[in-house]
């Protein structure tokens, strides 16, 4: 069997487990799951890539992202995130992503930072290394965009992803760092799709 190589520096995303029961309380960040392809976005220097969950390189699919990540205030970051295009009522929609290239509609949705100016921050607690994504996003440009999180009840997040019709929500343990090992599913982050519990 053949096996793949990496690319170089290359960092797979952190991989929520599916559950049907719903964490609350004040230790767990919640965001909306959004539908579109999960990337590791990557700066150093002049050199900007976009890498998929298994490493391929989307860096030409995605050229407003590649764009605004290049802009940012930073000497090197790499950023987790989901590039998305949203229907007309600013919902994330796959099919709108999944047959379209270059397009100026897809941007990403920045949730985590993996590394900013060599420094890694995998250690640091999740609300920590947002706090540090949300300052660095602060005057990005169009083709990247803070994922917002909300503190609290799950349920009651769930509830209102319902109401809104998104693909459900992504619960983070506040103090959560990151794993090291590539591609782990990491213990304290849950992911809950509304298909699977309506």
């Amino acid at each position: 069997m053949l096996q793949r190589t990496l690319p170089a520096r290359f960092i797979a995303p952190c991989l929520p487990t599916k559950t049907a029961k719903l964490p609350s309380g004040s230790q767990w960040l919640h965001e909306i799951k959004h539908d579109g392809f999960r990337i590791i976005a990557r700066r150093s220097g002049a050199q900007v890539r976009l890498y998929s969950r298994p490493g391929n390189d989307l860096t030409r699919r995605f050229p407003l992202i590649v764009e605004t990540l290049a802009r940012l205030r930073s000497r090197s970051c790499m950023i987790d995130g989901e590039a998305v295009a949203c229907d007309d009522n600013g919902v994330a929609s796959f099919d709108l992503i999944r047959y379209h290239r270059a397009n100026d509609r897809i941007f990403l949705y920045a949730f985590d930072l993996i590394e900013l100016n060599g420094d890694d921050l995998r250690r640091d607690p999740l609300e920590a290394r947002k706090a540090t994504l949300a300052s660095v996003l602060a005057k990005a440009g169009p083709g990247i965009r803070f994922n917002e999180h909300i503190e609290g009840d799950g349920p009651t997040v769930f509830a209102h992803a319902c109401k809104l019709g998104l693909e459900g929500i992504v619960s983070n343990r506040s103090a959560l760092a990151r794993p090291t090992v590539l591609g782990a599913r990491a213990t304290g982050l849950s992911n809950t799709k509304l298909r699977v519990l309506v």
